[in-house]
C-alpha cells in the first residue's frame, strides 16, 4: 500500500454557527455551538485515511485533554501516530470558528504545541519522511520545519505537496522542492502579487509560481472548482454545484484526497477529480474532520 505522510497541525475547533458573522464590537444571539477535532494537518490526515490512504501523521499536541483525545481519534481513524509528539510546555492548539448561514467562515487560531514542532523533532521520523510516496504539508507549523521535511523528501525523489495555508511568505529555496503547490485565490495572490479572480489571472499566478521552481500548480477556487497548470498548459476544472453548509475544511479535504490519488499512481487530472468530489461532499456537512467523506461516497 502506498504511503502518505502528513506533517502539520492538530487543533480542537470550537464552532458557532449563526445567521451571519458579527462585525467588530457586535454580539449576535441564537447561534449553535459545536466542538470538533480540526487543524489543517489533522484534517488532511483524516481525509486521506478515510479515502483508504496508508497515512502517518507527524504533529505535536499538548499534555492535556485535547491532545489525548486527538491521539485517540487518529488511532480510531487508523492513522499511524508513532510520530505524534507531546509537548510538555505548551497546550494543544485551539481554533475559534464562526460560520454564517451561507457556510462562509472566519477563524482565529491559538497554535499552542503546533508552533513548537521543530526540524529537530523530525529527526526520529526522517526515514519515514524519505520513504513516503507523497508528503503533504501546510503552514500551521513553523516554515523551517516544512522546509526541512521538503528537502529530505525531494532529495529522495518523493512527491511533495504544499498547501500554503494559512497564507504566508515562503523562503525561495522551498519552491524547487515542491511537485505541487495548492493555494486558494487569496494565498496565490499573497505568493505572487497577482490578484486571482478568473482563469486568466489564475494562469498568470500559476506561471509565476512555476517560475519559482514548482513543478505544477493547483489553485482552488471554491464553487468555481480549481485551476491546474503544468508543463506550460492550464485548465479550469469545474465542480458540481451543491448547497453549501460549512466550507471550513473543504481545502483540507481536497488536499488529503489529492495526496491519496497521487500515492495510488493516478494521473494528476484524475487525482484532482477525486479531490474535487471529496471536497464537494464535505461542504454539505458541518465540521472539519467530521465532514470528510469515505471512499465509497466518492465514486
Amino acid at each position: 500500500m502506498k504511503k502518505v505522510v502528513v506533517i502539520g497541525s492538530t487543533n480542537t475547533d470550537m464552532v458557532v454557527k449563526s445567521e451571519r458573522i458579527p462585525v467588530p464590537g457586535e454580539t449576535i444571539l441564537g447561534g449553535r455551538f459545536l466542538m470538533n477535532p480540526g487543524g489543517k494537518g489533522a484534517n488532511q490526515a483524516v481525509a486521506a485515511a478515510r479515502l483508504e490512504g496508508d497515512v502517518t501523521f507527524i504533529a505535536k499536541v499538548g499534555d492535556d485533554l485535547f491532545g489525548r483525545e486527538a491521539r485517540a481519534l487518529f488511532q480510531k481513524e487508523r492513522i499511524d501516530t508513532s510520530h505524534l509528539l507531546t509537548d510538555p510546555d505548551n497546550p494543544s492548539g485551539v481554533a475559534l470558528i464562526m460560520v454564517d448561514a451561507k457556510g462562509e467562515n472566519c477563524i482565529s487560531v491559538a497554535s499552542g504545541a503546533n508552533a513548537s514542532l521543530s526540524p529537530r523533532d523530525l529527526e526520529a521520523a526522517r526515514n519515514v519522511i524519505e520513504a513516503a510516496d507523497v508528503l503533504l504539508m501546510q503552514l500551521e507549523t513553523p516554515v523551517e520545519t516544512v522546509l526541512c521535511a521538503a528537502r529530505w523528501a525531494a532529495a529522495k525523489g518523493r512527491t511533495v505537496i504544499l498547501n500554503p495555508a494559512p497564507a504566508a511568505a515562503l523562503p525561495p529555496e522551498l519552491f524547487p522542492c515542491l511537485a505541487l503547490i495548492t493555494p486558494n485565490e487569496t494565498e496565490a495572490e499573497l505568493l505572487t502579487g497577482i490578484r486571482v479572480d478568473d482563469g486568466t489571472s489564475a494562469r498568470k499566478a500559476a506561471e509565476k509560481l512555476c517560475g519559482m521552481g514548482v513543478e505544477a500548480v493547483i489553485i482552488t477556487m471554491g464553487s468555481r472548482g480549481s485551476y491546474l497548470y503544468r508543463d506550460g498548459r492550464g485548465e479550469q476544472i469545474p465542480v458540481q454545484p451543491v448547497r453549501r453548509v460549512d466550507t471550513t475544511a473543504a481545502g483540507d479535504i481536497f488536499n488529503g484526497a489529492l495526496a491519496v490519488g497521487l500515492a495510488e499512481g493516478m494521473e494528476l487530472r484524475d487525482a484532482i477529480g477525486l479531490a474535487s468530489r471529496a471536497a464537494t461532499i464535505s461542504v454539505t456537512r458541518m465540521g472539519a474532520q467530521s465532514s470528510a467523506p469515505y471512499r465509497h461516497e466518492c465514486k
